[in-house]
């Protein structure tokens, strides 16, 4: 008689949010309690990691720059073994899985395997930090336009973010604290004013989320002088600058 096959478990990709676990979405939050296997990021908050079962079995998979205990080929191999054992997986994500996750890696190899997926959005950090710092990314009187790059990536010098940052435009940066003084430069040799407004978000939505506002020019002094460290994001524009009062008040002047 054969013996019937195991069956193939599901990878949930979900995003953790921010920080603060109040900001879970409600099926990010059942599937956490829920999960007896969570493979999860460094940037995913020990709160959040707080509401799996106490005998789920978790399992790290935090990057650094100067240490990875995996490559990202093998958190995908990981994810597909597991499942293909007949586990289910909660693969945890800081932010949302398809924002600088690697999620759609991940969702990739699973694909390839025959392994079901799901996603599960979450609030990105973007969204989440400048909503925590009270910094919105669009304004009519301010901004329009709103793009997310990575600061910590290969060939960070060559890219070409000209056109990304200035009058009426928001820059978000991801993962720009070691390389903060590398972005100032190629931003003001790209034309940006050396006076444009940022703030350096650490921490968001956190108890201990600090929020450190300089020019551009002097981004890496600041990062430097108040030793900032990950997760932290950097917001370029005329909103970084301005509280809500001055943005309604130069809408009424622009007519809007």
């Amino acid at each position: 008689m054969t013996k019937a096959a195991s069956p193939v478990g599901t990878v949930h990709l979900v995003g953790a949010g921010p920080g603060d676990p109040d900001l879970l979405t409600l099926r990010a939050a059942r599937l956490i309690a829920g999960a007896g296997l969570i493979v999860h990021d460094g940037l995913v908050d020990p709160a959040i990691l707080a509401l799996a079962d106490p005998a789920a079995r978790l399992v790290s998979v935090a990057k650094s720059r100067s240490r990875h205990t995996l490559k990202q080929e093998e958190i995908n191999a990981l994810l597909v073994r597991e499942a293909l054992a007949g586990r289910d997986v909660v693969r945890l994500k800081g932010g949302d899985p398809f924002v600088f996750g690697r999620g759609g890696e991940e969702l990739e190899a699973c694909r390839a395997a025959g392994v079901p997926v799901t996603v599960v959005p979450g609030i990105s950090a973007a969204n989440g930090a400048a909503a925590a710092a009270q910094i919105p990314l669009t304004h009519r009187a301010a901004s329009s336009i709103v793009s997310f790059v990575a600061g910590q990536c290969q060939g960070l010098t060559e890219q070409d973010w000209s056109g990304l940052a200035g009058k009426g435009r928001t820059l978000v940066i991801y993962m720009g604290v070691a390389t903060a003084e590398q972005i100032a430069d190629k931003l003001i040799a790209d034309g940006l004013a050396p006076e444009t407004p940022l703030a350096v978000i650490e921490r968001a939505t956190r108890p201990d989320m600090r929020v450190l506002r300089a020019p551009l020019a002097g981004l890496a002094a600041l990062v430097a002088g108040e030793a900032v460290k990950s997760p932290a994001l950097i917001v370029i524009g005329e909103v970084a600058a301005r509280n809500e009062i001055e943005l309604r008040q130069l809408a009424l002047e622009a007519g809007a």
